[in-house]
């Protein structure tokens, strides 16, 4: 299934309580359609900024203690049929899950999906079809270029640094 095929059969759950796991999102939307992924992006603890939210620690360390880590209170759905999509999106926005009222709309794709595509395959980026033809050099600017540094290369690499040996203010 193409990126964009995927996009369309994936819906946006966000207002998630806290207690939600990805079996329970599975089990709420199982009635819709065969669902293939439910995954939540997860807070990824920054280690160069301090946590002074005694709250914020308070709920991190129970989820550690229980085993698990907190979520950011949203999570994609990816269906196997596009219908299925539409279908849950009708039926379970502004409906009410752990207490909390869910909003259900359709995923969009991320602006750079190209590129994160690119970031996460397992072979180099200029090896991927596509990125090649993107950023491919003419063979004439690429001569240009190669004629502008010969041109300002200094022919002693030392010209233009007489004086500066004495460290202050020049004297007058």
């Amino acid at each position: 299934m193409s990126d964009a095929a995927r996009w369309k059969a994936t819906v946006y759950v966000g207002g998630l309580a806290a207690g939600v796991t990805p079996t329970i999102l599975r089990e709420a939307f199982l009635p819709f359609g065969e669902i293939v992924d439910v995954s939540f992006p997860r807070n990824e603890p920054n280690p160069n900024k301090p946590n002074n939210n005694p709250n914020a620690v308070q709920a991190s360390a129970a989820a550690a203690a229980a085993g698990g880590d907190t979520h950011r209170g949203f999570a994609y759905v990816e269906f196997e049929d596009p219908d299925d999509a539409r279908e849950a999106i009708d039926n379970m926005d502004q409906a009410e899950l752990f207490g909390k009222v869910i909003r259900v709309s359709a995923a969009k794709a991320p602006k750079s999906a190209g590129a994160q595509a690119l970031l996460n395959a397992r072979t180099a980026v200029w090896e991927q079809e596509g990125w090649l033809a993107e950023h491919a050099v003419s063979e004439e600017d690429r001569q240009a270029a190669e004629i502008a540094n010969l041109n300002s290369v200094p022919e002693d690499p030392m010209q233009g640094l007489e004086g500066l040996d004495v460290a202050g203010p020049k004297p007058e």
